[in-house]
Protein backbone atom coordinates (compact mmCIF):
# COMPACT_ATOMS: atom_id res chain seq x y z
CA UNK A 1 0.00 0.00 0.00
CA UNK A 2 1.35 3.14 -0.75
CA UNK A 3 2.00 5.62 2.06
CA UNK A 4 -0.25 8.36 0.47
CA UNK A 5 -3.30 5.49 1.24
CA UNK A 6 -1.49 4.60 4.88
CA UNK A 7 -1.63 8.37 5.56
CA UNK A 8 -5.47 8.61 4.53
CA UNK A 9 -6.41 5.90 6.22
CA UNK A 10 -4.43 6.94 9.71
CA UNK A 11 -6.53 10.30 9.42
CA UNK A 12 -9.83 9.04 9.20
CA UNK A 13 -8.88 6.70 12.01
CA UNK A 14 -8.05 10.12 13.84
CA UNK A 15 -11.18 11.73 13.16
CA UNK A 16 -13.13 8.53 14.11
CA UNK A 17 -11.01 8.27 17.73
CA UNK A 18 -12.20 12.43 17.87
CA UNK A 19 -15.61 11.75 17.03
CA UNK A 20 -16.64 8.89 19.16
CA UNK A 21 -14.62 10.41 22.11
CA UNK A 22 -15.57 14.17 22.29
CA UNK A 23 -18.70 13.31 20.68
CA UNK A 24 -19.78 11.79 24.00
CA UNK A 25 -18.98 14.92 25.77
CA UNK A 26 -20.36 17.24 23.55
CA UNK A 27 -23.30 15.56 24.00
CA UNK A 28 -22.71 15.84 28.11
CA UNK A 29 -22.23 19.15 27.56
CA UNK A 30 -25.96 19.73 25.26
CA UNK A 31 -27.95 17.56 28.15
CA UNK A 32 -26.64 18.91 30.94
CA UNK A 33 -29.66 21.52 30.92
CA UNK A 34 -32.11 19.10 30.18
CA UNK A 35 -30.95 16.20 32.70
CA UNK A 36 -29.77 18.27 35.77
CA UNK A 37 -32.32 19.62 38.37
CA UNK A 38 -29.82 21.72 40.48
CA UNK A 39 -26.01 22.93 40.99
CA UNK A 40 -25.10 19.39 42.58
CA UNK A 41 -26.80 17.37 39.77
CA UNK A 42 -24.76 19.85 37.21
CA UNK A 43 -21.67 19.18 38.78
CA UNK A 44 -21.78 15.93 38.85
CA UNK A 45 -22.72 15.37 34.96
CA UNK A 46 -19.59 18.04 34.33
CA UNK A 47 -17.54 15.66 36.60
CA UNK A 48 -18.64 12.74 34.34
CA UNK A 49 -16.18 14.39 31.62
CA UNK A 50 -14.00 16.30 33.99
CA UNK A 51 -11.23 14.12 33.60
CA UNK A 52 -11.05 13.15 29.94
CA UNK A 53 -12.21 15.80 27.72
CA UNK A 54 -9.10 17.93 27.31
CA UNK A 55 -7.48 14.51 26.68
CA UNK A 56 -10.37 13.75 23.98
CA UNK A 57 -9.21 16.96 22.19
CA UNK A 58 -5.75 15.52 21.23
CA UNK A 59 -7.23 13.83 18.40
CA UNK A 60 -8.21 16.95 16.90
CA UNK A 61 -4.86 18.51 16.89
CA UNK A 62 -3.33 15.32 15.86
CA UNK A 63 -5.96 14.92 12.92
CA UNK A 64 -5.42 18.37 12.46
CA UNK A 65 -1.26 18.20 12.34
CA UNK A 66 -1.36 15.10 10.64
CA UNK A 67 -3.39 16.56 7.96
CA UNK A 68 -1.29 19.42 7.81
CA UNK A 69 2.25 17.33 7.51
CA UNK A 70 0.79 14.17 5.09
CA UNK A 71 -1.38 16.52 2.57
CA UNK A 72 -0.20 20.17 2.78
CA UNK A 73 -2.37 21.41 -0.50
CA UNK A 74 -5.86 19.37 1.84
CA UNK A 75 -4.76 21.25 4.64
CA UNK A 76 -4.19 24.93 2.57
CA UNK A 77 -7.75 24.33 0.58
CA UNK A 78 -9.41 23.24 3.65
CA UNK A 79 -8.88 25.84 6.14
CA UNK A 80 -8.89 28.81 3.85
CA UNK A 81 -12.44 27.76 2.46
CA UNK A 82 -14.04 26.67 5.55
CA UNK A 83 -11.97 29.34 7.67
CA UNK A 84 -15.51 31.14 9.09
CA UNK A 85 -16.41 27.27 10.54
CA UNK A 86 -13.37 26.37 11.56
CA UNK A 87 -12.83 29.70 13.58
CA UNK A 88 -15.93 29.50 14.92
CA UNK A 89 -15.59 26.00 16.37
CA UNK A 90 -11.59 26.57 17.42
CA UNK A 91 -13.91 29.63 19.56
CA UNK A 92 -16.10 27.26 20.44
CA UNK A 93 -13.87 25.03 21.99
CA UNK A 94 -12.04 27.75 23.94
CA UNK A 95 -14.82 29.06 25.78
CA UNK A 96 -15.73 25.61 26.31
CA UNK A 97 -12.81 25.00 28.05
CA UNK A 98 -12.54 28.30 29.86
CA UNK A 99 -16.15 27.10 31.28
CA UNK A 100 -14.94 24.11 32.56
CA UNK A 101 -12.06 25.43 34.49
CA UNK A 102 -13.43 29.08 35.79
CA UNK A 103 -17.05 27.59 36.55
CA UNK A 104 -16.67 26.35 39.61
CA UNK A 105 -13.95 29.49 40.89
CA UNK A 106 -17.30 31.58 42.49
CA UNK A 107 -20.14 30.31 43.96
CA UNK A 108 -22.26 33.16 43.02
CA UNK A 109 -25.38 31.36 41.11
CA UNK A 110 -25.08 33.99 38.18
CA UNK A 111 -21.32 33.17 37.65
CA UNK A 112 -21.80 29.95 37.21
CA UNK A 113 -25.35 30.23 34.70
CA UNK A 114 -23.27 32.47 32.59
CA UNK A 115 -20.34 29.76 32.55
CA UNK A 116 -23.27 26.99 31.94
CA UNK A 117 -24.48 28.47 28.86
CA UNK A 118 -20.82 28.67 27.56
CA UNK A 119 -20.43 25.07 28.17
CA UNK A 120 -23.64 24.49 26.31
CA UNK A 121 -22.95 26.81 23.04
CA UNK A 122 -19.12 25.26 23.35
CA UNK A 123 -20.72 22.28 22.76
CA UNK A 124 -23.37 22.87 20.14
CA UNK A 125 -21.34 25.22 17.81
CA UNK A 126 -18.57 21.94 17.11
CA UNK A 127 -21.17 19.41 17.44
CA UNK A 128 -23.54 21.09 14.13
CA UNK A 129 -20.76 22.75 12.70
CA UNK A 130 -18.32 19.69 12.06
CA UNK A 131 -21.26 18.12 10.35
CA UNK A 132 -21.30 20.82 8.01
CA UNK A 133 -17.97 20.50 6.77
CA UNK A 134 -17.71 16.52 6.48
CA UNK A 135 -21.05 17.02 4.43
CA UNK A 136 -19.21 19.45 2.41
CA UNK A 137 -16.22 17.88 2.10
CA UNK A 138 -17.75 14.45 0.30
CA UNK A 139 -20.24 16.66 -1.08
CA UNK A 140 -17.31 18.49 -3.45
CA UNK A 141 -17.11 22.21 -2.56
CA UNK A 142 -16.02 25.04 -5.50
CA UNK A 143 -11.99 24.16 -6.16
CA UNK A 144 -10.44 26.55 -9.13
CA UNK A 145 -7.28 24.89 -10.98
CA UNK A 146 -4.86 26.89 -8.57
CA UNK A 147 -6.89 24.57 -5.88
CA UNK A 148 -8.30 27.45 -4.38
CA UNK A 149 -11.76 27.66 -2.65
CA UNK A 150 -13.78 29.89 -5.35
CA UNK A 151 -17.44 29.91 -2.59
CA UNK A 152 -18.22 31.43 0.88
CA UNK A 153 -19.75 30.55 4.15
CA UNK A 154 -23.41 30.04 2.29
CA UNK A 155 -22.12 28.20 -0.41
CA UNK A 156 -21.38 25.21 2.90
CA UNK A 157 -24.87 25.77 4.05
CA UNK A 158 -26.54 23.69 1.45
CA UNK A 159 -29.45 21.26 2.35
CA UNK A 160 -26.92 18.44 2.32
CA UNK A 161 -24.51 20.26 4.47
CA UNK A 162 -27.28 21.04 6.94
CA UNK A 163 -28.51 17.71 7.22
CA UNK A 164 -25.05 16.70 7.96
CA UNK A 165 -24.62 18.69 11.18
CA UNK A 166 -28.40 17.87 12.04
CA UNK A 167 -26.98 14.27 12.00
CA UNK A 168 -23.88 15.10 13.77
CA UNK A 169 -25.39 17.25 16.51
CA UNK A 170 -28.37 14.66 17.27
CA UNK A 171 -25.66 11.57 16.92
CA UNK A 172 -23.57 12.98 20.06
CA UNK A 173 -26.53 13.98 21.89
CA UNK A 174 -27.82 10.31 21.83
CA UNK A 175 -23.95 9.25 22.23
CA UNK A 176 -23.66 12.03 25.21
CA UNK A 177 -26.59 10.41 26.77
CA UNK A 178 -26.01 6.79 26.80
CA UNK A 179 -22.35 7.90 28.32
CA UNK A 180 -24.18 10.00 31.32
CA UNK A 181 -26.89 6.32 31.65
CA UNK A 182 -23.51 4.44 31.87
CA UNK A 183 -21.57 6.93 33.68
CA UNK A 184 -23.90 8.07 36.66
CA UNK A 185 -26.11 6.68 39.14
CA UNK A 186 -29.66 7.67 40.73
CA UNK A 187 -31.77 9.96 39.33
CA UNK A 188 -29.19 11.42 36.52
CA UNK A 189 -28.73 7.96 35.50
CA UNK A 190 -32.49 7.24 35.50
CA UNK A 191 -33.36 10.55 33.52
CA UNK A 192 -30.31 10.24 31.09
CA UNK A 193 -31.59 6.31 30.34
CA UNK A 194 -34.84 7.58 29.20
CA UNK A 195 -34.09 10.09 27.34
CA UNK A 196 -31.17 8.30 24.98
CA UNK A 197 -33.62 6.10 23.13
CA UNK A 198 -36.27 9.04 22.72
CA UNK A 199 -33.18 11.12 20.84
CA UNK A 200 -31.83 8.27 19.56
CA UNK A 201 -34.93 7.36 17.17
CA UNK A 202 -34.22 11.32 15.79
CA UNK A 203 -31.20 10.80 15.31
CA UNK A 204 -31.64 7.35 13.60
CA UNK A 205 -34.71 9.59 11.01
CA UNK A 206 -31.79 12.22 10.06
CA UNK A 207 -28.87 9.38 9.82
CA UNK A 208 -30.48 6.78 7.16
CA UNK A 209 -32.04 9.81 5.26
CA UNK A 210 -28.46 11.39 5.26
CA UNK A 211 -26.69 8.20 5.00
CA UNK A 212 -28.83 6.88 2.12
CA UNK A 213 -28.45 10.39 0.64
CA UNK A 214 -24.50 9.76 0.55
CA UNK A 215 -24.64 6.84 -0.54
CA UNK A 216 -27.08 7.49 -3.61
CA UNK A 217 -24.62 10.35 -4.61
CA UNK A 218 -21.03 9.52 -3.67
CA UNK A 219 -20.87 5.57 -2.28
CA UNK A 220 -19.57 2.47 -3.52
CA UNK A 221 -20.01 -0.68 -2.29
CA UNK A 222 -17.67 -0.84 0.35
CA UNK A 223 -19.16 2.19 1.68
CA UNK A 224 -23.07 0.83 1.37
CA UNK A 225 -21.77 -1.87 3.42
CA UNK A 226 -20.72 0.31 5.93
CA UNK A 227 -23.33 2.52 6.31
CA UNK A 228 -25.47 -0.77 6.84
CA UNK A 229 -23.30 -1.16 9.78
CA UNK A 230 -23.70 1.56 11.08
CA UNK A 231 -27.51 1.54 10.49
CA UNK A 232 -27.97 -2.20 12.01
CA UNK A 233 -25.84 -1.00 15.17
CA UNK A 234 -27.45 2.09 15.75
CA UNK A 235 -31.04 0.37 16.04
CA UNK A 236 -29.20 -2.18 17.89
CA UNK A 237 -27.56 0.45 20.77
CA UNK A 238 -31.57 1.99 20.85
CA UNK A 239 -33.15 -1.32 21.57
CA UNK A 240 -30.05 -2.05 24.25
CA UNK A 241 -31.14 1.34 25.81
CA UNK A 242 -34.78 0.46 25.72
CA UNK A 243 -33.61 -2.24 27.51
CA UNK A 244 -31.72 -1.08 30.12
CA UNK A 245 -28.89 -2.34 29.28
CA UNK A 246 -26.31 0.76 29.12
CA UNK A 247 -22.91 -0.90 28.41
CA UNK A 248 -24.22 -2.29 24.94
CA UNK A 249 -26.34 1.04 24.24
CA UNK A 250 -22.93 2.87 24.77
CA UNK A 251 -20.72 0.79 22.44
CA UNK A 252 -23.73 0.59 19.79
CA UNK A 253 -24.02 4.38 19.20
CA UNK A 254 -20.00 4.28 19.27
CA UNK A 255 -19.48 1.83 16.81
CA UNK A 256 -22.20 3.86 14.75
CA UNK A 257 -20.25 6.85 14.91
CA UNK A 258 -17.02 5.37 14.42
CA UNK A 259 -18.43 3.37 11.24
CA UNK A 260 -20.03 5.93 9.73
CA UNK A 261 -16.94 8.32 9.39
CA UNK A 262 -15.29 5.42 8.08
CA UNK A 263 -17.83 5.12 5.45
CA UNK A 264 -18.10 9.30 4.68
CA UNK A 265 -13.88 8.36 4.33
CA UNK A 266 -14.17 5.35 1.89
CA UNK A 267 -16.72 7.29 -0.27
CA UNK A 268 -14.22 10.14 -0.28
CA UNK A 269 -11.63 7.67 -1.15
CA UNK A 270 -8.90 8.50 -3.65
CA UNK A 271 -10.08 12.17 -3.06
CA UNK A 272 -9.49 13.86 -0.25
CA UNK A 273 -11.85 17.44 -0.99
CA UNK A 274 -13.54 16.95 -4.58
CA UNK A 275 -13.92 20.05 -6.69
CA UNK A 276 -17.81 20.79 -7.58
CA UNK A 277 -16.33 23.25 -10.31
CA UNK A 278 -14.18 20.08 -12.47
CA UNK A 279 -13.08 17.06 -11.60
CA UNK A 280 -9.53 17.79 -13.11
CA UNK A 281 -9.48 20.43 -10.05
CA UNK A 282 -10.20 17.86 -7.55
CA UNK A 283 -7.06 17.21 -4.65
CA UNK A 284 -6.28 13.63 -4.45
CA UNK A 285 -4.29 11.50 -2.02
CA UNK A 286 -1.42 11.61 -4.84
CA UNK A 287 -1.66 15.58 -5.87
CA UNK A 288 -2.90 16.99 -2.68
CA UNK A 289 0.17 14.81 -0.40
CA UNK A 290 3.67 15.82 1.32
CA UNK A 291 6.96 14.33 -0.14
CA UNK A 292 7.59 10.34 0.47
CA UNK A 293 10.68 11.51 2.41
CA UNK A 294 8.51 13.51 4.55
CA UNK A 295 5.43 10.19 5.00
CA UNK A 296 8.28 8.24 6.19
CA UNK A 297 9.57 10.20 8.55
CA UNK A 298 6.06 10.72 9.85
CA UNK A 299 5.27 6.52 9.85
CA UNK A 300 8.21 5.82 11.90
CA UNK A 301 7.27 8.82 14.48
CA UNK A 302 3.98 7.39 14.10
CA UNK A 303 4.56 4.22 14.67
CA UNK A 304 6.64 4.62 18.02
CA UNK A 305 4.36 7.17 19.99
CA UNK A 306 1.05 6.30 18.82
CA UNK A 307 0.91 3.08 21.20
CA UNK A 308 1.88 5.09 24.10
CA UNK A 309 -0.81 7.92 23.14
CA UNK A 310 -3.12 4.81 23.14
CA UNK A 311 -2.15 3.27 26.53
CA UNK A 312 -1.78 6.73 28.31
CA UNK A 313 -5.51 7.47 27.36
CA UNK A 314 -6.69 3.83 27.84
CA UNK A 315 -5.11 4.07 31.18
CA UNK A 316 -7.32 7.43 32.56
CA UNK A 317 -10.13 6.16 31.18
CA UNK A 318 -10.07 2.68 33.66
CA UNK A 319 -8.89 5.04 36.03
CA UNK A 320 -11.94 7.55 36.63
CA UNK A 321 -14.02 3.82 35.08
CA UNK A 322 -16.60 4.31 38.14
CA UNK A 323 -19.95 5.77 38.13
CA UNK A 324 -20.87 8.94 39.33
CA UNK A 325 -23.61 10.13 41.53
CA UNK A 326 -24.51 13.40 43.84
CA UNK A 327 -23.30 11.80 46.77
CA UNK A 328 -19.81 12.62 45.34
CA UNK A 329 -20.51 16.59 45.28
CA UNK A 330 -20.11 17.45 49.13
CA UNK A 331 -22.36 20.51 49.87
CA UNK A 332 -19.01 22.62 50.84
CA UNK A 333 -17.70 22.09 47.05
CA UNK A 334 -20.78 23.93 46.41
CA UNK A 335 -19.95 27.14 47.64
CA UNK A 336 -16.12 26.99 45.40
Amino acid sequence: MELTTVWFCLIALLWMGYFVLEGFDFGVGLLMPLIARDDRERRAIINTIGPVWDGNEVWLLTAGGATFAAFPEWYATLFSGFYLPLLLILLALIVRGLAFEYRHQRPETTWKGWWDRAIIVGSLVPAFLWGVAFANIVRGVPIDASKDFTGSLWTLLNPFGLLGGLVTLSLFVTHGAMFLALKTDGEIRRRAGALSWRVGAVAAVLAVVFLGWTQAAHGDLASGVLFAVAAVSLVGSLAAAYGGREGWAFLGTFVTIAVTVAGLFVSLFPDVMPSSTSALYSLTVHNASATHYTLTVMTVVAAIFTPLVLLYQGWTYWVFRKRVGIQHIPTEELAH
